[in-house]
């Protein structure tokens, strides 16, 4: 798909599929819960590349108290200090768990690296130890899939354009996202060398093209459900219970209590 022009697609069909997927990611997420397996979905990729968008999908129907996502701050004084990988650890899920991360520890090889934010000895520090530590949650048991969302530049000036103008999507904007405007280049050598030290067999990079975000989010999850051995688990019979007989209840007064006002009255 790389570098081809495709109809975007249709949104009847679109909305068909994406039922269809997210249908499939419940019944893979009891299966996550049935067996007790843990899953880390890393969402990476340029500012304004459709991660957020993917991941609200993605997490749309699922149970937020097994399915979470983790969107971490800038680290704290005390996280500096700490080995680097630390304070992303302690959001590793346990059994029956998903993880998804809008943004990673990749953050040292993609942000932290371009923006100086990091040194150039921690830069390569991080890619050595980056796909050992990844091995290491391999051999752990935990299920690892890494996504890499390509847009074009073109697409992502007039996707920032459009935000600047919402006011309901404003605040995704940073004076750090049009930052990477200025160092298209050199955001793409730290992704080009990313790629060369952690796209190993045991934990690959998948690249989702996404200039056309409903394909993306399509392409992704139709990609990791093909990727995890789930089956579906039969839900419990359940049988809604009769309401037993009043026993004399009466409800209050309602002018006792205080209403929100009636404003969809005035639309």
């Amino acid at each position: 798909m790389a570098g081809k022009k495709t109809a975007r697609v249709p949104r009847a069909a679109y909305e068909q599929e994406l039922l269809r997927l997210q249908t499939e990611l419940v019944k893979l997420q009891e299966w996550v819960r049935a067996e007790g397996a843990r899953l880390v979905i890393v969402f990476e990729g340029r500012d304004a590349a459709g991660k957020g968008s993917t991941i609200k999908r993605v997490a749309e129907h699922l149970n937020p108290r097994q399915a979470r996502i983790v969107a971490l701050p800038k680290p704290t004084e005390r996280e500096r200090t700490q080995w680097y990988f630390q304070r992303y650890v302690e959001h590793l899920p346990a059994a029956g768990e998903i993880a998804l991360f809008d943004r990673s520890w990749y953050n040292r090889a993609g942000v932290e690296h371009v923006m100086g934010f990091c040194t150039k000895e921690e830069h390569q520090l991080f890619l050595r130890q980056c796909p050992i530590f990844e091995r290491m949650l391999v051999e752990e048991g935990i299920l690892l899939r890494k996504y890499w969302f390509s847009v074009s530049d073109a697409v992502q000036q007039e996707r920032f354009r459009r935000r600047m103008k919402d006011p309901t999507r404003r605040w995704k904007l940073s004076p750090m996202d049009l930052e990477s405007i200025t160092r298209w280049e050199a955001y793409s050598r730290a992704k080009d060398e990313m790629l060369v030290h952690t796209d190993i067999s045991e934990a690959p990079w998948f690249v989702v093209e996404s200039d056309d975000k409903r394909r993306a989010r399509l392409n992704m999850m139709a990609h990791l459900l093909g990727s995890v051995p789930y089956y579906e688990i039969p839900p419990p019979v359940l049988e809604l219970p009769r309401r037993p007989p009043s026993t004399g209840y009466e409800r209050p007064p309602r002018d006792l209590q205080t209403y929100v006002p009636d404003h969809a009255a005035n639309l």
